[in-house]
């Protein structure tokens, strides 16, 4: 694994506003890929949300979700600062445990990694959407948009469409801006038990992923014309 910086990756600033996450980015003001992908979930997918939420009650899914978002953006800092060659101490227990997860990620995902060409990047598609990725290089000598997950229990494949979205959103802008050609995405995804997962999806799915993106796109942006 080693760094090779091909391209220059532009700070932004994020702002959220009525929900809607977006990042300044040179002139532009552009809504984030998770926010168009909450704005445009299914009906289906909606009802399923509101199903858990009424199940567990309000007060403990707001528990679990905190608690979760906590874990998540803990492990992603320990594997910044091992990506950056810098350390980072935290005695908590959920330090202790986020630790140990990025341990996991560190030791079955990242060595499939070949070059890191930016960390906690920036990406947007001009005039669309923006977001930031966790990785972009080569992922098992392919070039690749790679995110770290964090989950409290294993997942299915079928049940991380959305990451997947991410990853086709973050390679179309990626291609767009910077004339590359990367077709391939890569979550890596721990518990906190370190039960790890890699999913990875390129050629015709990868496609398939970016057109079903662009679909949800357009949705957002026609029904944002019909607020406003």
């Amino acid at each position: 694994m080693k760094w090779n910086r091909l391209y220059h990756y532009p700070p932004s600033t994020r702002s959220t506003t009525d929900g809607i996450r977006t990042y300044a980015v040179g002139k532009e003001k552009l809504p984030s890929v998770t926010s168009i992908l909450k704005a445009t979930q299914s009906d289906e997918k909606r009802a399923s949300l509101a199903r858990w939420q009424q199940r567990v009650g309000v007060d403990e899914a707001t528990r679990i979700r905190d608690q979760a978002a906590s874990r998540g953006t803990n492990m992603h800092l320990h594997l910044e600062k091992f990506i950056l060659g810098q350390g980072h101490l935290d005695l908590t227990e959920e330090g202790k445990t986020a630790k140990s997860m990025a341990q996991t990620v560190i030791d079955k995902g990242l060595c499939d990694l070949q070059e890191i060409w930016g960390s906690e990047v920036t990406l947007w598609y001009p005039g669309l959407y923006a977001g930031a990725t966790d990785l972009v290089g080569t992922f098992d000598y392919e070039d690749s948009i790679i995110d770290f997950k964090q989950s409290t229990k294993p997942k299915r494949r079928e049940w991380i469409e959305d990451y997947l979205l991410q990853l086709a959103a973050y390679a179309m802008a990626h291609n767009q801006v910077y004339g590359t050609e990367i077709t391939q995405g890569v979550i890596l995804m721990c518990t906190p038990d370190n039960y790890f997962q890699k999913f990875q999806v390129k050629g015709k799915e990868f496609i398939s992923y970016q057109h079903k993106f662009l679909e949800k796109v357009d949705l957002y942006y026609k029904r944002a014309k019909l607020i406003a």
